[in-house]
């Protein structure tokens, strides 16, 4: 086991370098506007990574760390490849055989299909496999917004310890996104192939919804990254979801988000 000072060490050098790559900030009236408008509480960033600038709605919101919730299966999905959990993201994993939340998720798959409809016991499976001591080292590595989570490897996504600001996951999904995190080449691509929802002539758009619903209001999460043109732009959303209906204003603001300033 890491002796802790070492582990202190290493969770203090990378929470130094995630904040420190993060670049001035410019509140967004467009933005702020889009907010209003949907009635929304919450928090909008896009980090312009050849620029090194924010971009974005409620500076102090963003700097706020949240549970990260089913934003985490994009780290858990790397985790999982880096370590040999899995062999590939079509790799099968089994769901457990118990009644789940949403029917959907009752069923084995890959993390290819898993991420896509958020299935909650399939990484659950792939954070047992990863083990504890493993999955700690490799949060700590990453520099993921707290790097805490605690002592039950299949629930500090979703109840916490582990908790991430909005600017953080910037950070995080730009290193993903340019191949710069500390992890190999084949695992990175694997996760942004999984991670990819939209492509056009201009741009392609990768993304994960999140719902926290330890929060009073439940706290939903949209972040991922544009490639356009080879310029990188990361972005992360969050909003408090009084109603679970809330949840679709998760990507209809992020877009809309996107769009205003310039990026889709």
């Amino acid at each position: 086991m890491r002796p802790p000072l070492i582990a202190l060490l290493l969770i203090l050098i990378n929470s130094f370098s995630s904040h420190a790559s993060a670049g001035d900030w410019r509140e967004s009236p467009e933005v702020g506007k889009l907010f209003a408008a949907a009635g929304v509480q919450g928090t909008f960033v896009v980090y312009d990574a050849s620029s090194d600038q924010l971009t974005g709605h409620d500076r102090a919101r963003a700097a706020t760390r949240f549970i990260p919730a089913s934003t985490f299966k994009i780290p858990n999905s790397l985790i999982g490849l880096s370590v040999g959990a899995i062999k590939n993201v079509d790799e099968v994993l089994p769901y457990g055989g118990k009644p789940q939340r949403i029917k959907a998720w009752e069923q084995d798959m890959g993390l290819r299909d898993a991420i896509k409809i958020s299935n909650v016991p399939i990484y659950q499976e792939l954070a047992r496999r990863i083990g504890l001591e493993r999955m700690r080292g490799n949060v700590e590595k990453l520099g993921y917004g707290n790097a805490e989570i605690g002592e039950v490897v299949d629930k500090f996504w979703l109840v916490g310890p582990l908790k991430i600001s909005a600017i953080e996951q910037t950070q995080f999904l730009s290193r993903l996104a340019q191949d710069q995190l500390p992890f190999s080449k084949s695992a990175m691509a694997q996760v942004r192939e999984i991670a990819q929802l939209e492509q056009n002539d201009d741009w392609i758009l990768y993304g994960k919804t999140g719902w926290a619903d330890t929060y009073t209001p439940a706290l939903g999460w949209w972040v991922g990254w544009v490639n356009k043109g080879g310029h990188y732009y990361s972005f992360a959303l969050n909003i408090d979801m009084p109603k679970d209906s809330d949840a679709a204003k998760r990507i209809e603001l992020g877009k809309a988000c996107l769009h205003a300033l310039g990026v889709l």
